[in-house]
């Protein structure tokens, strides 16, 4: 099921990537490019939660929706955070802690199905609050400006991104943990 709707508003994120990046690299004025980068984030975010609903409510869940979802997920967080980064609007540890947990546990997760395990290490809450904690942060930092006339949004961004950071290990711990359990049955 590769062009389902949901599938589609799931690879909408992936091409999102290389849109949101060169909005930086485009002659307009910084807060244009700030403002443009920060809707097109939201928009293409907002389709993680969207694909999901409309694929249980068209009955249109396949392995592939289930494979590519998360990957794409994964795609659209790690650039932007590569791209604040650059712009030297968060710190590069916060984004060496959140990309290296991605790809830990993505590893972890891999490993898990291979032995039949993956339950042990299905998504929780711990890992969603993450998720959504880095979500409201990362377009905050996008806009970096004053919102609304009194919210800095690149400092409430740095603090939810950090804020994101520890959830992102806190869960990468209880992840490794639940999984535990399976690895040392197998490595015996």
């Amino acid at each position: 099921m590769f062009f389902t709707l949901p599938t589609i508003m799931t690879w909408t994120r992936i091409v999102a990537i290389p849109l949101i990046v060169g909005v930086f690299y485009l002659p307009i004025a910084p807060h244009t490019a700030n403002l443009v980068a920060t809707v097109m984030f939201i928009v293409f975010a907002w389709t993680d939660w969207l694909d999901g609903f409309l694929a249980r409510k068209l009955n249109q869940t396949s392995a592939f929706g289930a494979f590519l979802d998360p990957v794409a997920d994964k795609f659209l967080v790690c650039a932007t955070l590569l791209v604040l980064v650059h712009l030297q609007r968060t710190d590069v540890f916060v984004a060496l802690i959140i990309i290296g947990r991605e790809i830990a546990i993505s590893a972890l997760r891999e490993w898990m199905a291979q032995l039949g395990a993956s339950k042990s290490v299905a998504v929780h809450m711990v890992g969603k609050l993450k998720t959504t904690v880095q979500m409201v942060a990362m377009p905050f930092l996008l806009y970096d400006g004053v919102l609304l006339g009194t919210v800095n949004t690149r400092w409430w961004g740095n603090v939810l991104i950090w804020a994101a950071a520890v959830l992102t290990v806190w869960s990468m711990v209880y992840y490794l943990q639940k999984a535990l359990p399976e690895i040392r049955a197998r490595v015996k």
